[in-house]
C-alpha cells in the first residue's frame, strides 16, 4: 500500500513537473519574441538614422566638392591669363633683344669704321708731317682736346662750383663752431682814468703853488690832469694806456705819501716806471700761460706783456692775441694741423707792435726780426708773418692764424674804428713834432687839441722857441688833418744842478 502511494506520488510529481516546464517554456518563447520585435524596431531606427546621416554627409561632401571645383576653375582662369601675359612679355623681350642685337652690330660696325678712319688719319698725318707714331698720337689727342675743350671746361666748372659749395659749407660750419665756443666780451679801452681823493686838501697839494705840482706831474707823465670835472675826483686823460697806468700808480703813491712837490713827483714817476716793467713781465707770462704756449724766452714774454698797454681799434692787443691763440688752436684741431704751432703763431703775431714806435718798419717785419733774434721755431715765424698777407701762405698754420685774426677782430663789438683813427692821429701828431731838432719830449693832450713840447734849453733859446712853435704849427697844418685847431705849447726850462760834498 505504501508502495503504491509512493509510486503514485512520484507519478503525480512527474506530471506536475512536466506541466510547470511547459508553462515556463511558453513564457520564455513569448519573452524572446518580444525582445526580437523590440530589436527589429531598434534596428529599423538605427538604419533610418544612419541613412539620414549618410544623406547629410553626402550633401556636405558634394557642396565642398562644388566649392573646390569653383576655386579650381577660377585658378585655372588666372593661370591662363598669366600665361597669356608672359607670352606677350616674352614676345616683347624677344623683339627688344633682336633690336639690341641689331644696334650692337651697328655700333660695332661704326666703332670699327671709326677706328679704321682714325688709324688711316694717323697714318696720313704721319706721312704728311713725317711724324712718328707717338708724335701722331699726341697730335690726334690734342685735336680731340681742342674739339671737346668747351665741354671739358663746362664739366670742370660744374665740379669746381660743387666742390666750392661743399668746402664753403664746411668752412662756415667750422668757423661758426669756433666762434660759439669762444665768445669773450670785449671791453673798449677808455681814454681817461679817475682817481678818488680822500679830501679837498689833497687836491690843493696836487695843484701846488701857482700850479707847479700839477705842471711837473703832467710833464713827467705826459698825461692831461683834469681837476674840476668832479669835486672829489681827479681825471687822468691820455691816448697812451701805458702813460695812464704810470700816472695813476704814481699819483696814488703821492697821495698816500702826502709829500707832493716837483722833486718828489719826478722821483715817484721814475720808480713807477720801474715797477711797470715788472707788471709788463707778469702780464706777458700770464698771457703765455693762458694761451698754452710754453718755452718762450723771458725777454720775449716781457715784450709780449707790453702789448697789454697797446690798443687796436679800441681792442686790447694782448687780449686780442690770447683770444687768437685759443681760436687758432680750435681751428688747427678741426683741420688736423699743428695745434702748438698755430697757438704760438697767433699769440706772437703782433709782437712787433710792442716796439713799432721805436723801430722803423711794419709791425710784421719787426716781429719777424724779434722772433729770429730770440731763436723762435721757424714754423712759428712762418705762421705769424702772413696774417696781413705781407708774406705768402707757406703752411696751413699761417692760414689758420690769418683766419683767427679776422675772427677775433671782425666779430661784432670787437673793435671801434673811430677810436683807432683818433689814436693814430694823436700818434702822428707826436711823431711829427718829435722830428724837430732840440725837442726832448712831446705830449699830445686835451684830446689832441694841444701839443705840449719840452725842448732842450741848451739847443733852443728863448727866441728860437717862437720860431719852433711857428714851424711846428705850419707843418701840422700842411701834413695833418684835424678838426678845429691845435694849440702848440713850447716849454723851455733851465735847470742848474750842483752837489755839495
Amino acid at each position: 500500500m505504501l508502495a503504491l502511494s509512493g509510486v503514485g506520488g512520484i507519478a503525480l510529481g512527474y506530471v506536475l513537473r512536466v506541466l510547470i516546464g511547459l508553462a515556463q517554456r511558453g513564457s520564455v518563447e513569448l519573452d524572446i519574441r518580444q525582445k526580437l520585435l523590440h530589436a527589429k524596431e531598434q534596428a529599423a531606427r538605427i538604419v533610418a538614422d544612419a541613412e539620414f546621416r549618410s544623406a547629410v554627409l553626402e550633401t556636405e561632401r558634394l557642396a565642398s566638392i562644388e566649392e573646390r571645383e569653383g576655386k579650381i576653375v577660377v585658378r585655372e582662369e588666372r593661370l591662363a591669363s598669366r600665361e597669356e601675359f608672359l607670352d606677350s612679355r616674352q614676345r616683347d623681350l624677344d623683339e627688344k633683344e633682336d633690336d639690341a642685337r641689331v644696334r650692337e652690330q651697328e655700333t660695332t660696325r661704326a666703332k670699327n669704321e671709326a677706328e679704321n678712319l682714325s688709324a688711316e688719319r694717323a697714318k696720313e698725318l704721319a706721312k704728311i708731317a713725317h711724324f712718328s707714331e707717338e708724335k701722331a698720337r699726341e697730335e690726334l689727342f690734342s685735336e680731340i682736346e681742342r674739339s671737346y675743350e668747351e665741354a671739358i671746361l663746362m664739366r670742370l666748372q660744374k665740379l669746381e662750383a660743387h666742390g666750392r659749395e661743399r668746402l664753403e659749407s664746411k668752412a662756415r660750419s667750422i668757423l661758426t663752431t669756433v666762434i660759439h665756443r669762444l665768445g669773450n666780451a670785449v671791453n673798449a679801452e677808455v681814454m681817461s682814468l679817475s682817481i678818488t681823493l680822500p679830501s679837498d686838501d689833497v687836491k690843493g697839494k696836487i695843484i701846488g703853488k701857482e700850479g707847479r705840482n700839477i705842471k711837473a706831474f703832467e710833464r713827467a707823465t705826459g698825461v692831461d690832469v683834469l681837476i674840476d670835472d668832479e669835486p672829489d675826483k681827479i681825471t687822468l686823460s691820455s691816448f697812451d694806456p701805458l702813460r695812464r697806468a704810470i700816472a695813476k700808480i704814481a699819483l696814488e703813491k703821492l697821495i698816500a705819501d702826502g709829500r707832493i712837490q716837483p722833486t718828489k713827483i719826478e722821483e715817484t714817476v721814475k720808480k713807477t716806471r720801474a715797477e711797470i716793467a715788472d707788471i709788463i713781465k707778469q702780464k706777458g707770462e700770464t698771457a703765455a700761460y693762458e694761451a698754452g704756449v710754453i718755452g718762450l724766452d723771458s725777454r720775449l714774454t716781457a715784450l709780449l706783456g707790453r702789448l697789454h698797454f697797446r690798443t687796436s681799434y679800441g681792442q686790447n692787443v694782448l687780449q686780442h692775441s690770447v683770444e687768437m691763440a685759443h681760436i687758432a688752436g680750435m681751428l688747427a684741431a678741426e683741420l688736423h694741423a699743428d695745434v702748438a704751432i698755430a697757438r704760438a703763431g697767433a699769440l706772437l703775431h703782433d709782437i712787433g707792435k710792442a716796439v713799432d714806435h721805436e723801430v722803423e718798419g711794419t709791425h710784421v717785419e719787426i716781429g719777424r726780426r724779434i722772433l729770429e733774434k730770440f731763436g723762435v721755431d721757424k714754423r712759428i715765424i712762418r705762421a705769424m708773418q702772413s696774417h696781413h698777407e705781407e708774406y705768402p701762405y707757406e703752411t696751413p698754420e699761417s692760414v689758420i692764424v690769418q683766419v683767427a685774426d679776422a675772427i677775433s677782430s671782425s666779430r661784432p663789438g670787437a673793435r671801434r674804428d673811430t677810436v683807432d683813427r683818433y689814436l693814430e692821429r694823436l700818434g702822428d701828431l707826436e711823431r711829427l713834432t718829435s722830428a724837430f731838432d732840440g725837442v726832448e719830449k712831446v705830449y699830445a693832450i686835451a684830446a689832441g687839441r694841444e701839443i705840449r713840447i719840452f725842448v732842450n734849453p741848451g739847443k733852443i733859446s728863448d727866441i728860437a722857441m717862437h720860431t719852433l712853435a711857428r714851424d711846428v704849427a705850419k707843418r701840422i697844418q700842411a701834413e695833418l688833418k684835424y678838426p678845429g685847431e691845435i694849440k702848440v705849447n713850447v716849454i723851455r726850462e733851465n735847470r742848474v744842478v750842483e752837489f755839495a760834498r
